[in-house]
């Protein structure tokens, strides 16, 4: 597994990859690997011969007062799970590297990131699209794996890709969730037992949607309510948002008369969990 530090190297093995006809698929992460991780690696693996993942901290998606530099972080842990999963090459830049001097150079987007994350973290979602944008002039993949988990990133991705007419797959791959429910997440390791416990309503508020509207209920205010009694009633959480909204365009809906997505956004203790679901009537 060849591990890649500099911009100019990366580039210069995609070159070489691409001329050899191999098929590039890109894993971008933040590191501190966990089975999700892991998950989009061997999803990676159906859609090219040539495995790349990336471990970067992302400073510019980081806003004032958030954990950039608490963000749980171990590298050579991270290298010993990749290797263990064959992949081919990691591109392991530092903020130097990606960013240099005098940087001014930001993607932003007009309507996406004003929903859901993108209200509390305003800075995110350019940081997002900038840093994705470079990766993939960087790496030059031909298909790049997503998670669920951060469906508003996946669909701010996918909507960058077709602005940009990037000639790249972007694949969505689902959401890998704990024995418990918990989905998966690097901040998990935030949470002591009993705040874990708190953390479990954050999925079972899902569920029990998905259950109201098999059940005929379609009215999003009544089921967005009982899913925050739901989590209300646990310690130490603080809800940022629930919201019932068209998978699209992510603007809310008032009934569910069509596929919607609930996502929500909880503080328990000092992390900040998100999670989301499919509700189909």
């Amino acid at each position: 597994m060849e591990i890649i530090n500099v911009i100019d190297n990366m580039q210069a093995r995609s070159d070489k990859m691409r001329r050899e006809g191999k098929t590039i698929v890109f894993v971008p992460t933040m590191g501190f690997l966990h089975e999700g991780h892991l998950s989009l690696v061997r999803e990676g693996q159906k859609y090219g011969d040539d495995l790349v993942v990336s471990i970067f901290v992302n400073p510019s998606q980081f806003g004032p007062g958030e954990d950039l530099e608490t963000y749980p972080r171990d590298f050579e842990r991270d290298l010993e799970l990749l290797r263990k999963e064959g992949v081919d090459a990691v591109f392991a830049p530092d903020a130097k590297e990606m960013y240099g001097e005098n940087f001014q150079t930001f993607v932003e987007m007009k309507k996406l990131p004003k929903h859901l994350c993108g209200l509390s973290r305003p800075v995110f979602f350019r940081g997002v699209a900038t840093v994705v944008t470079k990766l993939f002039n960087i790496v030059k993949p031909h298909a790049a794996i997503f998670g669920e988990k951060d469906y508003q990133q996946l669909t701010v991705i996918r909507q960058m890709v077709r602005d940009l007419n990037f000639d790249i797959k972007v694949v969505g791959a689902r959401t890998i969730r704990e024995a418990d429910g918990l989905a998966m997440s690097s901040r998990n390791i935030y949470l002591n037992p009993k705040q874990r416990m708190s953390a479990l309503s954050l999925n079972q508020s899902l569920i029990k949607a998905q259950e109201l509207v098999e059940n005929g209920r379609i009215d999003t205010a009544e089921i967005i309510d009982k899913a925050a009694k739901m989590i209300r009633s646990q310690p130490e959480t603080e809800i940022d948002y629930i919201v019932i909204c068209d998978p699209e365009t992510l603007d809310d809906m008032k009934t569910i008369d069509r596929p919607a997505r609930m996502a929500l956004a909880v503080k328990v203790g000092k992390a900040r969990l998100i999670d989301n679901m499919i509700l189909k009537p």
